[in-house]
């Protein structure tokens, strides 16, 4: 695997007419959902995609997410979702995220994940620096870089 540079590399996306709530704003839950794809597209810029984490044998639960809105997204609004591997320490990470408009450069929302590494056939911790140290490495070089 490749180190590759993600500083701060943008997730780009457009709001779409059925993310609207009834006041013609993106509905507060597809933000959570913009944050996933923002960390998958990191992961694949990595060069190590959540599918081939789950081939090797390894899921990555959200276990805590939080999202902090700071103004409205509105249909056909382009978003920048920038993710950032704030802490990873082979068993556990933390991504940040600000969502910001691609025009304005508006902050629009900020947020956070919290994942865990396991095995995907025992559903049990694992310990990447032992047991899988090229993604060990991989991501502990993406975590140093930002």
């Amino acid at each position: 695997m490749n180190k590759v540079e993600t500083k701060r590399q943008p997730f780009l996306r457009t709001a779409k007419y059925y993310e609207t709530d009834q006041m013609g704003v993106i509905h507060h839950s597809n933000y959570i959902r913009w944050f996933e794809e923002a960390r998958l597209d990191l992961m694949n810029k990595m060069g190590f995609s959540y599918d081939k984490m789950e081939k090797v044998g390894i899921i990555s639960p959200v276990i805590s997410i939080s999202c902090e809105y700071k103004s409205a997204v509105k249909f056909n609004d382009t978003v920048a979702v920038i993710p950032k591997i704030e802490f990873f320490n082979g068993v556990r990470m933390t991504v940040t995220y600000e969502v910001i408009d691609y025009k304005s450069n508006e902050l629009r929302a900020t947020g956070q994940s919290k994942h865990c590494f396991l095995s995907k056939e025992t559903l049990k911790p694992v310990k990447m620096k032992q047991d899988f140290k090229e993604v060990y490495e991989l991501f502990l070089s993406i975590t140093e870089g930002i």
